[in-house]
Order: C-alpha cells, then sequence, then structure tokens
C-alpha cells in the first residue's frame, strides 16, 4: 500500500484519537510552513544560514570566519548539545500514544484507583517499546527482553507501569542489577557484541547465578524474537498492590495480551532483518497505526489476597516466578489502544522517562526486593538524563493539576508567581490533601524481623518454573529454545562459560541438555542433576493466545510479480485481502509500471510496484502470492532472486499463495514431493504445508469466494488468509522440509 494511503488516513483520524494529553502536547507545538521565516532562538530573523561571516580579499580569496557571527555560533551551539546521555538499558524504543479503559467496576474490590475501577473514564497513556542491551544505533530484531513501559495520564497524576514482554526477571535482588547489566552489555575491552546475549560475560554470569534460569529460558524460547511489538505481551513483572475503599490491601500482577495474538520471527529470519532493515519493528508499529490498524491490548491483573500470601512454593515477591494462571487466575478488566503515531522522536519516545515509584492513590507496592530497588533506581537515573525537572517535559508532564513547593534547579520551566514556597505558612497554600480527598496514603502494614543481608529459603529455590516454562512448550517451540542455546553458547570461546551453562540446563532438563552438549562441544551429562517435575501450564505457550477468530489484519503480503502477469486477478485478490485490512505490496523487477498479461509495452496496463526483487526480501513480509500469467510465470522462473524469495519464505513457515501458471514455479523452486499442487486450470484450492494454490481463479471463483478465514475446497483467499492467519505453518519444520530447502 502506498504511503499516501496511510498518511490521509492518519490525517483524518487525527481530530478522533486527540485526548486530553494530545491536546496538552499541543500547546507547545511549533507549526511551520512556507511563510515561516528563520530566527534565532532569541527571536532575531536570520537573513542567510548557509555561510558563517568571514573575511574575503580583493581578489576574492578566503579569509577567516569571525567569531562576531553570533548567528553561526548559535547554530553550531546547539548542534553539539543535541545529544543527552541515552539510556543505560533499554537505550533503543519506538513508542506510540493511546488510551485505556476498563470494561466496568469489577476491580472496585480491591482498589479504588478510578483508572482501575470507572469505566466512563478514557485514560489517555503513552507506551515505549525497547530493546534491553543494545545502544540507540542497534537492530530491532535481536534476541533479547523487550520493554514494554505505560505511562498512564489518570485525572489523579501519573501512573507509570514500568514492564517488559516477559514476566520474570533475570534477577531477585536489585543490588545485583548492575553486574547483571554490565555482564550482559558489550564487553568493555572491545564493546563487542552489539546487541546480543552471545558472548563469554553474560553466559559467565548466568552460569554463576541460577536464579537467572527461568528467565533465561524465557529470552531463548520464541519470546526473545518476537515478530511485532503489537504481537507480543507485557508484563509488570513485579508485584504491586491494590488497595480498596475499606483500606484492605491485595497484592498484584498487571498483565496486558494484544489481541492479534502472542507471534515471533524465526531465527534465520530475525538476523537477516537485523542487517535489512534494523528499522523493522518501530516501522512496523507506525505503519500498522497509520493504516487505521490499531494495535489493541487486554488488561488483566492476578490478585492474591494478604492471607494467602504465603501459601504457595514460591515466594510472591520473588521476581523470578511466575504465579501460574492454573493457581492464580486472570481478570481482564480493560483494554487499550495505541491510535497515534508521535510527532517527533526525540521530543516524544527519547524523553519519555518511567518510574516505578509513579503510582496513584489505590495502587502501592510490596516487598518485592527487585521492585523496592527499582524504586530509588529509575528517578535517580532520570535526573542523570534529563536533569531534575524531567517531569515538566512536555510528554512526562501530568494532565492533572501540579502544585508543590519544589522550586529551581536546571530547565526549571514553571513560574511561581508570589512570596510563599514553603509549608505550613501563614496563608495555608500548597497544604497537604487529605485522603477523604485523595491524597496518597500509603497502607498500614505491620513490620518486624531481624536486619540482616540474606535471602529466605523460598528465594533458593530456581529451576521449578524454568522446568514449568520448558514443559508447556509445543514440540516446535522447544526445538527453537534447543536452537538458541546452541547458537549463543557456540559463541562462547571459554570452555568454563559454557560447560557451566550446560550444568545448569541439566537442572532444568537432562534431554536439553544433553542435545545443547552436543551441539556446542560441552560435557555430555550421564545423568540429570534434577528430575525434571513434568507439570505443564498451556498458559505459557504463544500458542494458547492464537485469536479465537481468525485474522489477518495488518499482515503485510508480498504480490511477486514480472511483465505479462494476469491484472484482473491481482485486482481481486488485493481487494479481498483489504477487506480483512491486510495490507499488499507489489513486488516486481524494477520500481517502475510492471506490464499486465496482453498490455502493450508503452501504452498497456499494469501496476507500479512499491519494490524491486532486490529491495525488499521476504523476511519483512508476512506471506507471498504469486498471480498467474504464462509469460510472469516463465519469467520468475528464471529470475534467481524471485525464487530465493519462494524458497525463503517457505524456509521461515510462511503462506504461499499462487494461481494458474505461477503453481509450477513455485513447485519447481521447492522440488518437494510431499508437498501437493492443484491442477491445472481447474479452480479446486489445494492447501499443503501452508502453499496454497488453485489452477485457476476468474470472476465466477471470486464470486464463491467470499472472504471468510477459513479451510475450504473453494475459496483461494480463503484458504490463503487462513494460512496466514495460523502465522506460520511449523509442520514444515517438525517434518524436516524447511532444511532440505536452501535459502
Amino acid at each position: 500500500m502506498s504511503s499516501s494511503i496511510g498518511s490521509a488516513v492518519r490525517h483524518a483520524m487525527a481530530h478522533v484519537t486527540d485526548n486530553a494529553k494530545i491536546k496538552d502536547l499541543k500547546r507547545d507545538h511549533v507549526n511551520i510552513s512556507s511563510s515561516s521565516g528563520l530566527t534565532t532562538d532569541f527571536g532575531s530573523k536570520i537573513s542567510d544560514t548557509d555561510n558563517w561571516l568571514s573575511v574575503q580579499g580583493e581578489n576574492g580569496t578566503q579569509g577567516p570566519f569571525l567569531l562576531e557571527d553570533h548567528i553561526a555560533r548559535e547554530k553550531i551551539h546547539r548542534f553539539d548539545h543535541e545529544r543527552i546521555p541515552e539510556r543505560v538499558v533499554h537505550a533503543r524504543g519506538a513508542g506510540a500514544h493511546g488510551h485505556f479503559r476498563v470494561y466496568d467496576n469489577t476491580a472496585s474490590k480491591w482498589t479504588f484507583a478510578p483508572v482501575l475501577t470507572d469505566p466512563s473514564r478514557t485514560t489517555p497513556i503513552f507506551i515505549r517499546f525497547s530493546t534491553v542491551q543494545g545502544s540507540r544505533g542497534s537492530a530491532d530484531t535481536v534476541r533479547d527482553v523487550r520493554g514494554f513501559a505505560m505511562k498512564f495520564y489518570t485525572d489523579e497524576g501519573n501512573w507509570d507501569l514500568v514492564g517488559n514482554d516477559i514476566p520474570v526477571f533475570f534477577i531477585q535482588n536489585a543490588i545485583k542489577f548492575p553486574d547483571f547489566v554490565h555482564a550482559v552489555k558489550p564487553e568493555p575491552h572491545n564493546e563487542v557484541p552489539q546487541g546480543q546475549t552471545a558472548h563469554n560475560n553474560f553466559w559467565d554470569f548466568v552460569g554463576l547465578q541460577p536464579e537467572s534460569a527461568h528467565m533465561v529460558m524465557w529470552a531463548m524460547s520464541d519470546r526473545g524474537i518476537p515478530r511485532s511489538y503489537r504481537m507480543m505481551q507485557g508484563f509488570g513483572v513485579n508485584t504491586f498492590t491494590l488497595i480498596n475503599a475499606e483500606g484492605k490491601r491485595v497484592f498484584v500482577k498487571f498483565i496486558m495480551t494484544p489481541q492479534l495474538g502472542v507471534h515471533s520471527l524465526m531465527w534465520d529470519e530475525a538476523l537477516k532483518l537485523a542487517g535489512q532493515d534494523p528499522d523493522f519493528h518501530r516501522k512496523d508499529l507506525q505503519e500498522a497505526i497509520e493504516n487505521g490498524c490499531y494495535p489493541k491490548w487486554t488488561f488483566g491483573i492476578q490478585v492474591i489476597e494478604e492471607k494467602d500470601e504465603h501459601s504457595f512454593d514460591f515466594d510472591i515477591l520473588d521476581a523470578t516466578k511466575v504465579w501460574p494462571e492454573y493457581l492464580v487466575p486472570i481478570h481482564q478488566i480493560g483494554e487499550f489502544t495505541l491510535d497515534r503515531v508521535v510527532d517527533e522522536y526525540f521530543s516524544e519516545v527519547e524523553q519519555v522517562a518511567f518510574c516505578t515509584s509513579h503510582v496513584v492513590p489505590g495502587i502501592g507496592f510490596s516487598d518485592d526486593p527487585l521492585l523496592q530497588g527499582r524504586n530509588f533506581s529509575y528517578f535517580d537515573t532520570q535526573i542523570t538524563r534529563l536533569g531534575i525537572n524531567w517531569e515538566q517535559i512536555p510528554i512526562n508532564r501530568p494532565v492533572c493539576p501540579v502544585m508543590n513547593h519544589h522550586r529551581d534547579g536546571a530547565r526549571q520551566h514553571r513560574i511561581n508567581p508570589g512570596s510563599i514556597n514553603y509549608f505550613p505558612n501563614r496563608d495555608n497554600v500548597g497544604h497537604p490533601v487529605p485522603p477523604s480527598h485523595g491524597g496518597y496514603i500509603e497502607h498500614a502494614q505491620k513490620v518486624e524481623g531481624i536486619k540482616r543481608r540474606i535471602r529466605t529459603p523460598k528465594f533458593q529455590e530456581h529451576f521449578s518454573q524454568a522446568q514449568l516454562f520448558y514443559n508447556s512448550l509445543s514440540q516446535h517451540e522447544k526445538n527453537h529454545v534447543i536452537a538458541a542455546f546452541s547458537f549463543e553458547l557456540s559463541h562462547c570461546d571459554d570452555q568454563r562459560v559454557y560447560d557451566g551453562y550446560i550444568n545448569v540446563l541439566n537442572n532444568i532438563d537432562f534431554d536439553l541438555a544433553v542435545t545443547v552438549a552436543k551441539n556446542v562441544n560441552g560435557p555430555v551429562p550421564d545423568k540429570p542433576v534434577r528430575i525434571n517435575h513434568g507439570h505443564k501450564d498451556q498458559t505459557l505457550s504463544q500458542l494458547y493466545y492464537a485469536p479465537k477468530t481468525p485474522t489477518i489484519a495488518s499482515r503485510r503480503i508480498a504480490v511477486l510479480i514480472t511483465d505479462g502477469f494476469n491484472l484482473t486477478e491481482v485486482e481481486g485478490v488485493r481487494a479481498a485481502l483489504a477487506s480483512a485490512k491486510a495490507t499488499t505490496w507489489i513486488i516486481g523487477p524494477r520500481r517502475a509500471k510492471i506490464h499486465s498479461e496482453g498490455g502493450h509495452i508503452i501504452s498497456g496496463s499494469g501496476i507500479v510496484a512499491d519494490h524491486h526483487f532486490e529491495g525488499q526480501r521476504s523476511t519483512m513480509f508476512d506471506a507471498i502470492y504469486i498471480p498467474s500469467g504464462s509469460e510472469h510465470a516463465k519469467n520468475l522462473a528464471s529470475n534467481g532472486r524471485a525464487v530465493h524469495w519462494i524458497r525463503e519464505a517457505f524456509g521461515h513457515c510462511k503462506a504461499i499463495g499462487a494461481i494458474g501458471d505461477a503453481v509450477d514455479v513455485v513447485k519447481q523452486a521447492l522440488n518437494l514431493p510431499e508437498v501437493n499442487f492443484a491442477n491445472s486450470g481447474v479452480d479446486d484450492v489445494v492447501s499443503s504445508y501452508g502453499v496454497v494454490t488453485t489452477g485457476k481463479y476468474d470472476v465466477s471463483s471470486a464470486v464463491v469466494d467470499a472472504l471468510e478465514i477459513a479451510p475450504s475446497p473453494k475459496g483461494f483467499v480463503s484458504n490463503f488468509a487462513y494460512q496466514i492467519s495460523k502465522h506460520r505453518c511449523y509442520e514444515r519444520e517438525m517434518d524436516g522440509l524447511t532444511s532440505r530447502v536452501a535459502y
């Protein structure tokens, strides 16, 4: 789809997506047009922005530049200071605006926070997604944890829910955070590797810190390489508390689940995308929003009453543990939507700042030892990056009134007229607000114990939930975990490192440890360190989150054509796919008009390609479709890059659709007798290993192809869309077909 369509949708919807925060940000918008003239920062108009004031000799020779040129000095000075310190972790990110609402007042039994209990409210939000390890210049698709940080602009103040796409963390206690970050970052002697954990230091650390075993299993699963920000879960990770109107407190975890399902890239695909399109995820987010296919998540909470805190075989305050859903069900209380891209990346995405300590009345903290440290650290790091007045930056400031006696500091924007800047004072201005009027109050928790540096007994068990996670995966997901460990540990050249982690794996699953050990030349264990308990939880597999109604909304489909393609067929298929909110992209031998079958080479009909075969790759699309046309089919079959498109899409388990003459092109490209294809000239549809083919597609075919995303003997688009909706055909991989195709 052309960018002009997305732009039109964006402008048409701009007024619809305005909310209190968007209107607040517009106070700081600077709108420029062709009539806008340049000025200095102090407002003086500039007549020349291309030439530094200098001395010229009488014979036209260049003389020295003059320091008196304040215009040039200001321009250079401002440029020299454009950058601010990047985040220590989560440096690379993307973000968008949206809104949140609850379905009803179900949560009022646990909290009096209106943001979670008032269905009449629509709360503006901003979400920043990010990777953890890499710098701002790293790639989007590396294997890594993804940040999922949410800022709720509530009427009671900002609530920051600073989470990840994985529900657990590498460490239990915040004091270990500097060690973890030092170990996961590029090694200090050579600043290598960038954006990945496949190096000695990371695996040395996690091998000697077994509390990380559970998190490492998640990171090495498909969760570590999400297909899209829009297709990953979000988790608050830490244990928070909720307080209701009667003052009763419960423990809570927050879970965000995408309505498109939870999907991932293939590892080979992720590697290639890191080079072919390192901005893949941020572009994907913008494309979906600008095309009106707004990302949506359900918002759920898990609740444990105080009386049940110690009723589990794990400590509910341990951030390396999940609360299994079969023990603690999720209550879906609301949903949120992202419906507006940012106007300027730096001002919004780079300067947005979050603090786990930012909560509103009705939400509180627990004694989670990781959370306690985060509450200290986050505020401190924002001061380093943005200054003490960072909460006055437009993207960070609340939409509700702000009043206090804080004063001065760098980049202070607020002006407080009057003589009083303290409390108590003679006029009682700026006074505390009692809880009955909305003032924040801490839960009256009884605390007693012995002060010492130690971890309680339940914090000493590290492998049971790692086993639960691995056991719960489907076979193809387990295979991907094995491949991930084999890749990562093979990049460690210190034998002590990969030998040590084989022992960790042997605490989780014996067969896993043996297979990885053989792949990386590590010590092959002869018996398990501990027996795998065998328990499963279906909600830990990504397959559990497939949408109940199949959808191809926002899926990107490449249409491969050369001169001589069937234009009528292409237009019909594209229209059907567009009706289901998928986008189609014409890929041809050149970025120009591709002439249709029977069309004159100069004046004939055709389509202008969005990209040429070398300008994009199959990795950037969810599926490929090849129309009929005898000349077009011959051209494709003789084009090595086009053949590679087909093989690569097959190797990455993506849906492939072909009609008429194109069926033989796919058949020859794959050369796999196990894959069945449709016969020439008939409109029966054959779907085999995610390859959907039909002998012909004409007007009568289109009539019966009313798009219902489901398998059927008729309806090429219906069957093709169904295969796309499954995200991938992993049966290819399981049956060994992908390993027989060169891609």
